[in-house]
């Protein structure tokens, strides 16, 4: 439990971006008009994806209009 409380500060932001990431990557692909592939799979690489997820989506994925 020590080694817990004693990485949790650095655990925190991390975590707090892994949200941000995910959150801002679903609302682009709902409603973005076209992307690179299925929606369904990009959606699935997204929330199991962590943290390269959202930046892969957002690498790859968009497909610009």
């Amino acid at each position: 439990m020590d080694i817990v409380q004693k990485y949790l500060p650095l655990l925190i932001p991390l975590i707090v971006i892994q949200l941000a990431l995910m959150i801002v990557a679903l609302v682009d692909i709902l409603k973005r008009e076209k992307t690179r592939g299925p929606k369904w799979l990009w959606v699935l690489i997204v929330v199991f994806g962590e943290m390269i997820g959202p930046i892969l989506y957002f690498v790859v994925g968009r497909e610009e209009s």
